[in-house]
């Protein structure tokens, strides 16, 4: 691995890349390696690599059987709002969700890229005050508001935020050290962004979904919801080198799975494009 991270490091410094730090894990042995190119501390903003955390949420209550991906969002959320400006809300279902097909502008609810008091203070309410752009479920639209109507489905569910609830199925028994979660104003995890995590402890769910949901030897999350977030590409998609796939986040973080390797790959950054360090994890 450590020839690994040399190479990633040189691509970084030939192309000016602002790469902040580089974890790799062995598949097999669980073996962590790690570089740091630029001073940074210990947590940083993973951006949209949350989502994958939040997916991973949901796929834990449908293996328990607390959640269905043709619930409607709405009759998972009733009582929690007060009126709606498009009918066609009650169309939208937890895939619809996981999958950006709601139906709503793109990039909604972008606390990254927008200031967050232009949406007040009830995000919900703000959210569902939005008419639909296309009906739900006919177009991939990508959108923060998204995972952060599936952090309340967690919440609703299991009576708990998702970042308290990902401590005790996920981050607790994979080890993590440090995690926080930016809250909107009302409390609630935002799920599509924001969660700021050491980098070799974010590379540990590509290892997690590496081996089938498993993590020394204890399924963490079922096989069978590996297999559906791979095949409808809940947030990790294909990055076109071989087997490999990922999920990004803005400015260029990245959660990497290479199976041919059996090794995770994440990195921070700032201002990085992804696609060339990509390459190099999963093919060189």
């Amino acid at each position: 691995m450590k020839n690994l991270l040399d190479k990633l490091a040189k691509c970084s410094e030939e192309n000016n890349y602002s790469v902040y730090r580089i974890a790799a894990m062995d598949g097999d042995t669980g073996e962590t390696e790690q570089i740091e190119l630029r001073k940074m501390n210990a947590c940083m903003n993973s951006y949209s690599v949350a989502k994958a955390y939040t997916m991973t949420a949901i796929g834990m209550l449908v293996d328990d059987k607390l959640l269905s991906l043709d619930e409607k969002i709405t009759d998972i959320l009733a009582g929690d709002y007060t009126d709606i400006a498009d009918d066609r809300w009650h169309q939208v279902t937890v895939d619809m969700a996981l999958t950006h097909r709601i139906g709503l502008p793109k990039n909604f609810l972008d606390i990254d890229a927008k200031d967050p008091m232009d949406f007040g203070e009830d995000y919900l309410a703000y959210i569902l005050q939005q008419t639909l752009e296309v009906d739900p479920g006919t177009e991939y639209i990508y959108t923060d508001a998204a995972y952060y109507l599936l952090a309340l489905v967690v919440e609703k569910r299991t009576d708990m935020s998702l970042d308290t609830f990902l401590w005790k199925r996920l981050f607790t028994p994979l080890g993590f050290r440090e995690v926080a979660w930016s809250r909107c104003p009302k409390g609630h995890a935002m799920g599509a962004t924001g969660l700021y995590v050491r980098t070799d402890d974010m590379v540990k769910l590509g290892v997690l979904y590496l081996n089938g949901g498993k993590w020394n030897g204890q399924q963490i999350v079922s096989e069978e919801w590996v297999q559906t977030a791979l095949t409808h590409e809940y947030e990790f998609h294909k990055t076109g080198y071989g087997e490999s796939y990922g999920k990004g986040g803005m400015l260029g973080q990245m959660l990497l799975v290479v199976p041919e390797k059996r090794l995770a790959v994440a990195w921070h950054g700032y201002g990085v494009k992804a696609v060339e360090l990509t390459r190099v994890a999963a093919l060189d």
